[in-house]
C-alpha cells in the first residue's frame, strides 16, 4: 500500500481556487467574456443619412419605377400614423440648405445616378453626363430621348418638406433628404411636370396621368413617414383618394 502524502490545507484551498478561475483565456482580459470584446457604439438613431456612393441606387421593384417602394396596405398604416398639423412657415428657408446634387463617386453626382436609374439604354460621356437615352416620365406618360429635357423631381419637395418639419433638421439630413437614392424620393420627370408641380402638395397639384397616382401616393407617404413629417387635412385626404386607385 502506497504511502499517503498530506497536503497543507492551505496549499490546497489556494489550489481550488486556481482550479475554479484557471479557465480564463490568457488573450481575453476579464475572464474572457465575449461582452467585453464586443464592438460598442451601435447607432441609436435611425435617420436616414446623405448616401455617398452609387451603391445606394437601388433599382425600382417591378411593377414599380420608384426604389424603397411599400404596398398599398403598408402605405396606408403609414399615412393613418403621420401627424396632422397646419402648413408651417418659409421663414429662413432656402434651397442652399438642402446640399444638392451631392457626389456619388466615379464623377457622378446624384442627378446623373437617377437619369442612370430611370432611364432604357443611357450613355455617359467621361464626366458622367448622359449624352443619349431614352425616359418615360411618370406623372404625363411623355417619352423623352434628350437628358437635358429631364428634371429630378424632389418627390417631396424642398419647401414642402421644410414647412413640415424639415426647418428644425441639422444640415446632414437636410442633404440625405435631398439626395436619398433608397427611397421612392427621387424620379426623373418631364421638365414642365415638374415645374408645373412645384413644390404644392398632393392636394395642390396631382400628376396629370391619373395612372400614376397610386405609385405618387404611396411614394409621397412613404417619404413623409420616413422622414418623420407631418401632412395637413387635405393632405391627407387627397393622399388616401391617391390611394383608393391602387388596385386590390
Amino acid at each position: 500500500m502506497g504511502r499517503q502524502i498530506g497536503v497543507p490545507g492551505a496549499v490546497l484551498v489556494a489550489l481550488l481556487l486556481a482550479a475554479a478561475t484557471g479557465c480564463s483565456d490568457p488573450a481575453a482580459p476579464g475572464g474572457g467574456d465575449p461582452k467585453a470584446s464586443a464592438p460598442a457604439g451601435s447607432p441609436s438613431s435611425t435617420a436616414p443619412q446623405a448616401p455617398n456612393s452609387p451603391g445606394g441606387d437601388a433599382k425600382p421593384a417591378g411593377g414599380d419605377v420608384l426604389p424603397g417602394m411599400v404596398s398599398t396596405a403598408v402605405a396606408r398604416s403609414q399615412l393613418a400614423a403621420l401627424k396632422v398639423a397646419p402648413v408651417g412657415t418659409m421663414a429662413g428657408y432656402s434651397r442652399d440648405k438642402f446640399t444638392h446634387w451631392a457626389q456619388q463617386g466615379n464623377k457622378c453626382d446624384t442627378r446623373e445616378v437617377v437619369l442612370e436609374r430611370d432611364g432604357t439604354g443611357v450613355t455617359r460621356d467621361a464626366e458622367c453626363k448622359a449624352v443619349s437615352g431614352n425616359w418615360k416620365s411618370l406623372y404625363d406618360g411623355v417619352v423623352v430621348t434628350e437628358a437635358g429635357k429631364m428634371d429630378i423631381d424632389h418627390m417631396v419637395p424642398l419647401a414642402e418638406g421644410w414647412r413640415s418639419g424639415a426647418a428644425g433638421w441639422d444640415s446632414a439630413r437636410r442633404k440625405a433628404f435631398a439626395n436619398d437614392l433608397t427611397r421612392p424620393q427621387l424620379l426623373a420627370v418631364t421638365a414642365a411636370s415638374n415645374r408645373s408641380k412645384g413644390d404644392q402638395s398632393p392636394d395642390l397639384w396631382q400628376p396629370p396621368d391619373k395612372a400614376s397616382w397610386c405609385q405618387y401616393g404611396r411614394a409621397w407617404t412613404t417619404v413623409k413617414s420616413t422622414y418623420g413629417l407631418t401632412v395637413t387635412e387635405p393632405e391627407k385626404k387627397m393622399l388616401t383618394t391617391m390611394l383608393d386607385t391602387c388596385a386590390s
